[in-house]
C-alpha cells in the first residue's frame, strides 16, 4: 500500500513538472556560446528583376573547421519559402541576378581563388565566368547583360593579365618574402601592401579580353572610406562611374579625398567629376539616366563627417546637396524605379530611420523609424522595400515594408527554432543629463529577470569612437552573451556617438578622455540611483578599439570599477601614431602630430597615469591588428604587471582588430566572462 502511494505521488510530481515545462517561457534557457555560434547569419539580399525572388547569403559558423561557410539561398517574396540555391564547395557569396532574371552570377572560392561563377536562375550546374589571376573583389552587370564590371588586384606597372599571372606565380614560388617600401600606408587594416592595386575591368561576355578601365597606381574601389560598391554603368552603358583616391597625401596615410570619376566602356575618356577634397563615394545613376546620386562629406581629413546626398544633373551639369538641412549622416540609399524618388537610411538614436526624397521638389520626409534596418532593395513597381531587420534580441531576417501603409511583414525566420528555445530580453532605452546634453543608452536585463534580485552591472563601451551602440544583434560584442551570465548590461552612446546630430559626433574630437569618460561616470551614477535591481557593489566595464582606449583611460582615472576588460585599446597615443596606418585619423582627433601638438597626445594618453592603476584588468590583443598595433596591448599589460595590479593577457597570433575564427571566439567569450565572474560574482 505504501509503495503504491509513493508511485502515485511520484507520477503527480512528474506530471506537474511536465506541465511546468510546457508553460510559456519555462522551456527556454539562457544563451550559451554553443547556441550563439549556431545562429545563421543573413546578408546581402538581392531582388530579382521580376521582384518575386530574393537571393541572399547565409553564413553558418563551423567550429570543427574553425571558419564560417557562406552559401546562397533563394526566398520567395510572396510566401517567404526559402531553399538553397548555391552551396559548397568553397565559399559562395555576392549573388547578382542577370538583367533578364534568367541567370545568377556570384563569387565563389570553389576553384581555389575568388572568381565569378554563373548558373541558371532555375537551378543547375554553375560554370566559371572569370579567371583573373588576382581574383575578383566585386562585380556589376550592365543593363543589357552583355558585360560585367569586375574589380581585381593587379600589378599596376604590368601591361596585361598574362604578365600579372606570371608575376603572381613567381611571388608564390619565391622563398624570399621580404618587401621594400618607399612610402607610407604600406599596410592597412589587416594586410601589408604587396605591390598590387585593385582595378576596375570591363569584361564582355562574348569571350573578348577584359579591359582595364582604371590603369595607374591607384585603387578602385578605394581601400579606405569607400561606399557600398563604388562603380556602376549608366543605363545606356555609355558611361561608367567609379571611385578612387589620387591625392598625393594618401600615400602618406593622410587625406580622405576619395573622388568620383567618369569613363567610357572603351576607357578612352576619363573625367574627374568631384572637386571636393573630402570624401565622395557611392555613385548610383538614376534608372532613367538623368542623374547621378552619391554620398559626400564636406570636411577634408575627417572620416566621421556627415555624409550628405548629392544629386548631379547630367543634363544641366549641376550639383545639389539634397540633405543639407538634415542633421543625420546617410548610411545607404536606393533609387525608386521611376527615378522620381530616393529612399535612404540614417542612424537615429540607436536605430535607423527610413527617409524618402522627392527629386522634383527636394522634399525629405521620414517614413519609418524605431527599427534597425539595412540592405534596402525596392520592388519593380516601387511599392515595397525589402530590407534586413534586426534587434538586440533577434538576428537579421528579411522584412517587406509596404510603402503606402508603412507596415513591416517578416519574410524569413531562419533561426526560428533556435530563438524559440532562448530567453533574451529586448533593449530598454534610458536617458540622462551630462555635459549639458541628454545622453542616450540601452539597458539589457538578464534572462529570467527577477526585479527583487540584485544584479551586477557591466558597462560596455563602443569603439569608433564616432560610432554607436545600436539595437542590433552584434556578433563580436553581443550584449545577450553578457546578460546571459546574469549581468545587467548598459551601453552608453556618449559624446562622439553617431545618430544624435553632427555636433554631438564632433564633440569627441580633441577630447577623448573628457566628455565620453564623464558620460560613463554619470551613467553609472544614474543607473545606480534609478534601478533598484542593480547591485551598487558590483561594477565592471569592457570595451574594444576606442572602447579599449576608454577602459585604459578609466584604469588611470578612477577605481569605482571592480574589474575591466580592454580589447585592442590604445595605451600610448604617441607610439600609436607611429605604428597605425591611417594618419588622417589621429591628426584630426588630436589636432596635429605628436611633435606639433605634444600636449594633447600627452594629456589623453593612459600611459601617463600608470601610477593610478589599481583595478583588475584583462587585456586582449592580436598580432595582425594594424589599426591598434599589438604593442599597445603589450605596453598596457606590462604597466599593470609592474604596478602589481591583478591582470591577464589574452593574445591571438592569428587574428586582427577583430576575433573572427569560431574557436578563437569561443576562447574569447570564455576568458572574458570568466574574468567578469571572478570579480563580480564573488
Amino acid at each position: 500500500m505504501y509503495q503504491k502511494q509513493v508511485r502515485i505521488v511520484y507520477f503527480l510530481i512528474l506530471g506537474y513538472l511536465l506541465i511546468l515545462n510546457q508553460l510559456p517561457g519555462q522551456s527556454k534557457k539562457a544563451l550559451t556560446f554553443d547556441d550563439f555560434i549556431k545562429i545563421k547569419r543573413i546578408s546581402d539580399p538581392q531582388l530579382s528583376p521580376c521582384g518575386k525572388k530574393l537571393a541572399l547569403v547565409i553564413t553558418v559558423m563551423d567550429l570543427e573547421a574553425n571558419r564560417g561557410q557562406s552559401d546562397i539561398y533563394q526566398v520567395s517574396t510572396e510566401t517567404g519559402e526559402i531553399k538553397p540555391l548555391v552551396t559548397g564547395p568553397g565559399a559562395n557569396f555576392f549573388p547578382r541576378w542577370s538583367p533578364d532574371g534568367k541567370s545568377l552570377a556570384f563569387i565563389s572560392s570553389r576553384s581555389g581563388s575568388l572568381q565569378v561563377w554563373i548558373m541558371p536562375a532555375s537551378g543547375g550546374e554553375a560554370r566559371k565566368l572569370t579567371d583573373f589571376p588576382g581574383g575578383v573583389g566585386s562585380f556589376a552587370w550592365s543593363r543589357s547583360g552583355k558585360s560585367l564590371l569586375v574589380t581585381s588586384s593587379v600589378f599596376p606597372d604590368l601591361p596585361d593579365l598574362s604578365a600579372n599571372r606570371k608575376k603572381f606565380e613567381e611571388q608564390e614560388k619565391s622563398k624570399v618574402k621580404a618587401r621594400i617600401y618607399d612610402h607610407l600606408l604600406f599596410r592597412h587594416w589587416n594586410s601589408w601592401f604587396d605591390g598590387t592595386r585593385s582595378h576596375l575591368f570591363l569584361m564582355p561576355l562574348d569571350g573578348s579580353q577584359p579591359l582595364d578601365l582604371t590603369p595607374g597606381d591607384y585603387d578602385t574601389p578605394p581601400i579606405a572610406l569607400g561606399g557600398e560598391l563604388d562603380f556602376c554603368f549608366t543605363p545606356d552603358e555609355k558611361e561608367i562611374a567609379f571611385v578612387r583616391n589620387v591625392d598625393p597625401e594618401f600615400r602618406l596615410g593622410l587625406g580622405t579625398n576619395n573622388d568620383i570619376f567618369l569613363t567610357t566602356p572603351d576607357g578612352q575618356k576619363l573625367e574627374k567629376l568631384t572637386v571636393s577634397r573630402a570624401n565622395d563615394i557611392d555613385p548610383k545613376y538614376s534608372p532613367d539616366g538623368r542623374y547621378l546620386a552619391y554620398r559626400a562629406m564636406a570636411r577634408p581629413g575627417f572620416e566621421a563627417d556627415k555624409l550628405a546626398l548629392i544629386l548631379y544633373d547630367r543634363q544641366k551639369k549641376t550639383f545639389r546637396n539634397m540633405t543639407e538641412k538634415l542633421d543625420y549622416s546617410l548610411s545607404e540609399f536606393i533609387w525608386a524605379p521611376d527615378s522620381k524618388a530616393i529612399y535612404f537610411l540614417c542612424e537615429e538614436k540607436a536605430r535607423t530611420a527610413l527617409f524618402k526624397l522627392t527629386v522634383a521638389t527636394g522634399k525629405v520626409e521620414k517614413i519609418l523609424d524605431g527599427h534597425f534596418l539595412s540592405s534596402l532593395r525596392i520592388s519593380p513597381d516601387g511599392q515595397t522595400i525589402f530590407a534586413l531587420k534586426q534587434s538586440l534580441n533577434h538576428p537579421n531576417d528579411v522584412y517587406a515594408i509596404d510603402l503606402s501603409s508603412k507596415r513591416l511583414r517578416p519574410l524569413t525566420a531562419v533561426n526560428a527554432e533556435l530563438l524559440a528555445s532562448l530567453e533574451m530580453n529586448p533593449a530598454e532605452d534610458f536617458w540622462f543629463e551630462s555635459e549639458g546634453d541628454k545622453v542616450h543608452g540601452l539597458l539589457l536585463k538578464p534572462p529570467f529577470f527577477d526585479p527583487d534580485k540584485k544584479y551586477p552591472l557591466v558597462m560596455l563601451i563602443h569603439g569608433g569612437p564616432q560610432n554607436a551602440w545600436s539595437d542590433n544583434f552584434h556578433y563580436r560584442w553581443n550584449a545577450q552573451m553578457f546578460a546571459a551570465r546574469g549581468y545587467v548590461v548598459a551601453m552608453v552612446n556618449f559624446h562622439g556617438s553617431t545618430g544624435y546630430g553632427q555636433d554631438f559626433t564632433d564633440s569627441i574630437s580633441g577630447d577623448w578622455g573628457g566628455k565620453p569618460y564623464r558620460d560613463i561616470i554619470k551613467a553609472v551614477e544614474y543607473l545606480h540611483k534609478n534601478y533598484a535591481f542593480i547591485d551598487r557593489e558590483k561594477l565592471g566595464a569592457a570595451g574594444a578599439s576606442y572602447g579599449g582606449y576608454l577602459i585604459n583611460w578609466i584604469a588611470g582615472q578612477t577605481d569605482i570599477f571592480d574589474c575591466l576588460v580592454s580589447h585592442s585599446g590604445v595605451f600610448d597615443l604617441r607610439s600609436e601614431y607611429g605604428a597605425t596606418e591611417e594618419l588622417w585619423f589621429p591628426e584630426w582627433e588630436f589636432r596635429g602630430t605628436p611633435w606639433t601638438n605634444p600636449e594633447m597626445y600627452q594629456k589623453f594618453s593612459p600611459s601617463y597615469y600608470v601610477q593610478n592603476f589599481k583595478t583588475p584588468t584583462l587585456v586582449i590583443h592580436s598580432a595582425n591588428d594594424y589599426r591598434v598595433p599589438l604593442e599597445q596591448g603589450l605596453q598596457f599589460f606590462t604597466s599593470l604587471q609592474r604596478m602589481g595590479v591583478p591582470s591577464r593577457f589574452l593574445y591571438f597570433p592569428d587574428e586582427d582588430h577583430f576575433v573572427q575564427k569560431p574557436l578563437n571566439a569561443r576562447l574569447w567569450w570564455q576568458t572574458v566572462l570568466d574574468w567578469l565572474d571572478k570579480y563580480l560574482k564573488s
